[in-house]
């Protein structure tokens, strides 16, 4: 296998070094010059169209990046690895990955995947295979959630996820992120090591273990979050915060510890998992624009009027109209759970009037808003 690999690595280089003498980046033109170069290498023959396909992609990004105006460095692949579509079986938990004209591999599947592929809807489509990984590509046809019966919204902070709208809100604490960002800082900081390989090496094997453990306790999270929108057939709205790290650089005077905790922020990541996991079960995801979700953490969900703050009330926010204190988490998501509503009818292509929401009948109050504010009513629970 390991030989297998790196003949599929040597083959891809060759046809990116073709690729790039004769200024090839379609598929087609790159298989008719790159072809009958493979022949010396004795292995199927599926492995060399994948060998090109791979190619292909890497300098149709190279000549993406170019026009782009980004630098590109000297393209070709390092490391060994073994990716197609073609020849593979799956038999009895294993993987059955052809080497020769009539010799086979073997790869044991865990019960997990084992358990993924039983299911009559997902098929097998290629996979990538290295010394150290091994990965299958999967594809799944699911039918989308079409009679919901409404929207939760998501807000993202640095220590929780808050998912919900005027029904029910809660609060997933997010908190042991922060703490496992903190702690490898600290433990990368001690270091004293005088040569920089080693404590290179040392940094990205901490690095390493501090992205995994992020991963899986956001993977708790937005499992349960999206588990809970499936039961309530219920689609899931985020706002925009994509260049939210422009607020938290130097001269923004801010403190660098408090610029380091914000940076840090895998806000990107919940938003990635929960985004997949939904279309894993048909769950739709809406996801605003900066113009549809400006001033969700400042806006009054009731009276639309602007929330006043201040050092004393911390994450507290004052309506001086309807005199109440409301948790800046909860006003996001109902404000962003209200907005999404509209932009989600919007493209159903559903009519309604600008000042007037008209609601499906049974499931939501008719609202007017700035004249009739509707009793917020919600429920807090809170999952660890």
């Amino acid at each position: 296998m390991l030989k297998l690999m790196e003949s599929f690595r040597l083959m891809t280089n060759i046809c990116i070094r073709t690729g790039l003498e004769n200024d090839a980046s379609s598929l087609k033109r790159l298989s008719t010059l790159s072809y009958k170069q493979l022949r010396e290498f004795q292995i199927p023959s599926y492995y060399k169209l994948c060998a090109i396909s791979k190619a292909t992609g890497i300098l149709a990004a190279r000549k993406k990046s170019i026009k782009r105006g980004h630098r590109t460095r000297n393209l070709y692949l390092r490391k060994p690895l073994l990716t197609t579509c073609y020849g593979f079986r799956l038999v009895d938990q294993k993987l059955l990955i052809p080497i020769g004209l009539s010799d086979m591999a073997t790869v044991p599947l865990n019960p997990h995947t084992v358990e993924v592929l039983a299911e009559s809807n997902v098929t097998v489509r290629s996979f990538t295979l290295t010394p150290k990984s091994f990965s299958l590509s999967i594809r799944k046809d699911v039918e989308p959630i079409t009679r919901l019966t409404g929207l939760v919204g998501v807000d993202r902070n640095l220590n929780n996820l808050t998912v919900g709208n005027r029904v029910k809100v809660t609060y997933y604490d997010m908190s042991k992120t922060a703490v496992v960002a903190e702690t490898t800082k600290s433990i990368i900081r001690s270091f004293g090591r005088n040569d920089a390989r080693i404590r290179l090496a040392l940094t990205g094997k901490y690095g390493e273990r501090r992205k995994n453990r992020v991963r899986q306790l956001i993977h708790r999270v937005s499992k349960q979050a999206v588990e809970n929108a499936f039961r309530d057939k219920q689609a899931i709205v985020f706002e925009d915060i994509h260049e939210i790290r422009r607020l938290y650089r130097k001269w923004n005077w801010q403190g660098k510890g408090y610029r380091a905790r914000m940076n840090d922020w895998p806000f990107h990541e919940a938003k990635r998992q929960v985004e997949y996991k939904a279309a894993w079960v048909g769950v739709p995801v809406v996801t605003l624009s900066r113009s549809e979700t400006g001033g969700t953490s400042r806006v009054c969900p009731r009276c639309g009027e602007r929330l006043q703050s201040g050092k004393e009330l911390r994450r507290k926010l004052w309506c001086q109209r309807c005199r109440e204190l409301f948790d800046r988490d909860l006003v996001a998501v109902l404000n962003i759970s209200r907005r999404g509503r509209f932009t989600f009818e919007r493209s159903k292509g559903v009519g309604f009037e600008a000042m007037v929401q008209e609601p499906d009948a049974g499931t939501w109050p008719k609202v007017i808003l700035k004249v009739d504010p509707t009793k917020l009513t919600h429920r807090h629970e809170s999952a660890n």
